[in-house]
């Protein structure tokens, strides 16, 4: 699901979409040396290679390692596209079987987990340019549609559609007539590869994005 780059191009990548994406980011340099949701997609990319060739044991022990330096635990089997920003990040939880498509924004405390100790998929399927909110717990193998927010705290136990908004416990299912929430930090996904803009919708009367996160 991900086009092949180099090691050197994903980070470099990781570190703009993390200044991108961060307005209180002070620039690349403190991106690389100090953002720990940056560190930890670069850990997780050792450990998923190391799973997917087998390695299991040594894959674990890496993810183990960038949890405890991290406070951001992804299984080595779960599958993340480009552009994940992970703000803030500590207690985030990604389970073995999840799926995350481009340009998702995770804050901190997001659980995405499984409701099942049985094998096969148990976690959820977030599609593009979403954004999950502080504390949202997302449960079972659900799918999370492109452009589509979850509220802060959210505990999200259903589907949701593409481009709608979940808040909750729990979580009820905020149909949107547009894509684009306000123009905030948290939506800035908007302004970036969801390629669509501000001039070309109708904002009145919108809650902005932030009251969600």
């Amino acid at each position: 699901m991900t086009e092949r780059l180099t090691a050197w191009a994903q980070a470099r990548e990781d570190i703009e979409t993390a200044h991108r994406r961060d307005p209180a980011c002070p620039g690349p340099l403190v991106v690389a040396l100090s953002y720990q949701g940056v560190h930890a997609l670069w850990y997780h990319r050792v450990a998923h290679r190391l799973w997917l060739s087998g390695h299991k044991r040594f894959a674990r022990l890496v993810s183990q390692r960038a949890r405890r330096r991290t406070g951001i635990e992804i299984h080595p089997g779960a599958q993340i596209g480009r552009r994940l920003f992970i703000d803030h990040g500590m207690g985030v939880v990604i389970g073995e079987t999840a799926i995350i498509g481009n340009d998702v924004l995770l804050f901190h405390g997001v659980t995405l987990g499984g409701t099942t100790m049985s094998h096969g998929k148990r976690h959820p399927t977030i599609g593009d340019r979403v954004v999950v909110g502080a504390g949202a717990k997302i449960l079972g193998a659900l799918y999370i549609g492109s452009d589509s927010r979850i509220g802060a705290n959210a505990v999200v136990v259903k589907d949701v559609p593409n481009g709608a908004t979940a808040v909750g416990v729990p979580a009820v299912i905020r149909l949107q007539p547009n894509l684009v929430e306000a123009h905030t930090a948290a939506s800035c996904v908007d302004d970036g590869h969801a390629h669509v803009h501000l001039d070309d919708v109708e904002i009145e009367n919108r809650e902005p994005a932030m009251y969600y996160i």
